[in-house]
């Protein structure tokens, strides 16, 4: 419960409380710490992006929840938040992509891109009349033979990691990397080490139905989502 003086403060985007706060925007916020965890690793290969997609039903066809996109050859997204804002977040990172494909005849750069996309989540923390987007993303890619990984907020904040998490489980995620991350690991050091902080983050619940891997390659520059048996491959060596 608020304080009787701050609650005035939370009903418009457009005005800050007497302590410089933006209500809204953390609310946003809130809504990606309670969205499934999603984890992204640079590595001496590339970059690795690994969700959890947390199946609530047994009748739910798993293929049909989407948290990580393909943006451009070789860049991919993982969300965490409101799916439908991040879809749309996507979209418009694929036009952006396109449109700079177009007019200079070669790939967006990944941090363009990034800062694109945090330029216009921003504009919806300064104007009346729309919400800011309830979704937070980790943007993969290789530009210029060098992997990036980038991290969005919903206050359009973008920040590079060497490897992060977002969503419910991004302390325990975090704790993990902190004490095991290596710079020189390869794919599969960096996805064991990845399903490795989602088991952590699931507390051992982990399912391998519910995992979706996607890494971008600095050799060859494209960016894939891995097939099953790949993903139930890495789990089961986790596992052993």
């Amino acid at each position: 419960m608020q304080p009787q003086y701050q609650m005035g403060y939370d009903r418009a985007i457009t005005v800050f409380s007497p302590d410089g706060r933006l209500y809204q925007v953390e609310y946003a916020r809130e809504a990606v710490k309670r969205g499934t965890t999603a984890v992204g690793i640079k590595c001496s290969e590339g970059v690795v992006l690994i969700v959890d997609k947390r199946v609530t039903s047994r009748l739910l066809e798993p293929v049909s929840i989407e948290k990580i996109f393909k943006i451009d050859s070789h860049i991919g997204v993982a969300s965490s938040g409101l799916v439908g804002d991040a879809r749309s977040l996507v979209d418009r990172a694929r036009v952006e992509a396109q449109i700079n494909r177009v007019s200079y005849n070669e790939p967006i750069n990944v941090e363009t891109l990034a800062k694109k996309l945090c330029d216009h989540m921003q504009t919806y923390t300064q104007f009346g009349g729309a919400r800011p987007y309830g979704t937070a993303l980790l943007i993969a890619g290789v530009s210029d033979g060098e992997a990036r990984l980038f991290e969005t907020d919903p206050s359009g904040t973008l920040l590079e990691y060497k490897a992060t998490g977002i969503g419910t489980g991004r302390p325990a995620v975090m704790k993990v990397f902190e004490d095991e991350y290596r710079e020189d690991a390869d794919f599969a050091g960096a996805i064991g080490l990845g399903i490795k902080a989602l088991h952590a983050a699931t507390e051992g619940k982990l399912d391998v139905g519910a995992i979706e891997i996607g890494i971008v390659s600095i050799e060859t520059r494209e960016f894939r989502k891995l097939e099953k048996d790949e993903v139930k491959a890495y789990v089961d060596q986790f596992e052993e």
